[in-house]
């Protein structure tokens, strides 16, 4: 019998049967209040425009509530320790042991299948060495740069007020203090909570501008002297792109833009606050170093950067041949892989643009390395880094300090309930809810990102002395290596191309650049 004449059916007939039963039993009657509502929601099943509600009214509500709770069932009982995504159980379980200072270690031997194809590792030394917590730190600052920075070889990641809540961004900051770490304000602008507990600020500009703009949406210089001349602000970085949403500009859902983020934005309460995905400020290549040029004077010399996704790869070599041309060069690069991604994105835009970090980095310290221009500039590598050996992988690649975003997260308390763009996360990491983010107490969670980051710099400097080496300076694409179908390992340094110094320069250029190269142009991009 289909759904909908059960419905008819099995209401009529309770109804009938409770009018017979009340004859003798008047407290039958009570039964109305089970029946009532059964019908009454049949009805407005049978008259709403989903198909499935309309052919299973009453029954197709266990549906959605099973729906509803499915990306629980998921995680708590049918992922296994190694095939969660984003981040597995025990990467997840790792951080959380090392942000409360427990027990970190792995009992009876590793649940990684280290023979399959694509897994990594590194080789170990019978002559391990002791490598200095001097390692742990390194300057960023080129020629130009009269405020350089001795900044940690790990940092938060970009990630705004308003994807974050006012008590997270208090958390990761005061973190940042206590561990003598870097905190990057992400697009959203420098608010009070990044400045309450006088943590170091990687200033972030988007092409939004937030906290730097006009009324008409355009960067304000003399609101970006006075926010970079704060002593807090340790560095400044351009937003081109990022991994999550290249070409895209940042979202902000509108659930999320109450009225102090609409105040601290400019923007409307309520309404979904997206970013251009270009900026006003300059265009092309040229355009955008005389922007580093500018920001370096106003804001008195502190290091200036830029942050991208790799895509179009002529593009970038179009920022070398720019920078070669104007002599202009930034103090650092961040990279952020296609892989990235804290907040909200359209799911095309994080599943299919982008060239993923690892080929990315590598991408960029060749291009670099093959114009005469990487002693001057410093690569962070912004992309899947919570563990010291995802530290060793992109320092061996060619970059020379990381960036965490969702680590940090997961220090904060994030449990990966994938609901940063709807305003309601359980654990008050990523709403405006205060009922919601009220749950986290900054003065107790920070102590979990100082010790989060602290674990994780003390697992790479041990892996890099595991490694027979006494810096990180010495990781190279020759001691990593990655397990093949064929079930045989190559090193990192047989598997990318990595270009000699000043050979973009040159006549004999690697096939795999050579026309990139050639397309590139200083004007345009």
């Amino acid at each position: 019998m289909p759904m909908r004449k059960f419905f008819y059916f099995s209401s009529v007939l309770s109804l009938l049967a409770v009018a017979l039963l009340s004859l003798f039993w008047p407290h039958a009657l009570w039964l109305l209040c089970i029946i009532i509502p059964y019908i009454a929601l049949g009805l407005y099943d049978l008259s709403t425009h989903h198909n499935i509600l309309r052919n299973y009214p009453v029954l197709c509500h266990f549906r959605y509530m099973f729906e509803f709770v499915r990306p629980e069932i998921q995680q708590y009982f049918i992922n296994t320790n190694q095939s969660g995504r984003p981040f597995n159980r025990e990467v997840r379980s790792l951080i959380y042991q090392r942000a409360k200072q427990a027990t970190d270690t792995l009992p009876f031997g590793t649940q990684q299948d280290i023979t399959h194809s694509g897994y990594e590792l590194a080789f170990h030394s019978l002559a391990p060495k002791e490598v200095s917590e001097i390692n742990s730190r390194i300057t960023v600052g080129g020629p130009e740069c009269k405020q350089p920075y001795h900044a940690s070889r790990l940092n938060i990641s970009a990630m705004s007020f308003g994807a974050l809540s006012p008590t997270a961004i208090e958390t990761m900051n005061r973190g940042a203090r206590l561990g003598n770490f870097a905190h990057n304000t992400g697009e959203g602008g420098l608010s009070p909570y990044h400045t309450k507990h006088g943590g170091d600020i990687i200033f972030q500009i988007g092409t939004g501008y937030f906290g730097v703009r006009t009324k008409d949406g355009h960067f304000d210089a003399e609101k970006f002297k006075e926010k970079s001349a704060l002593d807090c602000v340790k560095m400044i970085e351009i937003k081109l792109s990022q991994g999550a949403k290249p070409s895209h500009g940042g979202i902000l859902p509108g659930a999320k833009v109450n009225e102090e983020i609409a105040e601290f934005r400019g923007v409307e309460v309520g309404v979904d606050c997206i970013s251009p995905p270009t900026h006003t400020a300059f265009s092309g290549p040229k355009g955008l170093l005389e922007f580093v040029q500018q920001c370096r004077e106003l804001s008195g010399g502190k290091p200036i950067g830029f942050k991208l996704c790799i895509g179009l790869k002529h593009e970038f070599m179009a920022i070398c041949k720019a920078m070669i041309k104007t002599g202009i060069t930034p103090d650092f690069i961040t990279v952020d892989g296609a892989e990235g991604g804290t907040g909200a994105a359209p799911l095309e835009f994080s599943n299919r643009l982008g060239v993923p970090i690892h080929e990315a980095i590598v991408f960029v310290d060749s291009c670099l390395i093959g114009t005469n221009l990487r002693d001057k500039i410093k690569i962070i590598a912004s992309g899947k880094v919570a563990t010291g050996f995802n530290m060793i992988m992109k320092l061996a690649l060619g970059a020379d300090m990381c960036n965490s975003a969702r680590g940090m997260m997961f220090a904060v308390g994030c449990i990966q309930a994938l609901r940063c763009n709807m305003n309601t996360c359980p654990t008050g990491v990523t709403t405006q809810n205060a009922d919601r983010y009220h749950a986290i107490v900054p003065e107790e969670k920070c102590y979990h990102v100082k010790n989060f980051h602290d674990a994780t710099i003390r697992s790479f400097l041990d892996l890099t002395g595991a490694m027979g080496l006494t810096s990180p300076e010495e990781l190279t694409t020759q001691l990593i290596y990655r397990r093949l179908p064929n079930e045989t390992m190559r090193r990192f340094s047989d598997i990318y191309n990595i270009l000699e110094p000043g050979e973009l320069l040159s006549r004999n250029i690697h096939p795999d650049y050579a026309d990139d190269w050639m397309n590139a142009s200083a004007d345009h991009f």
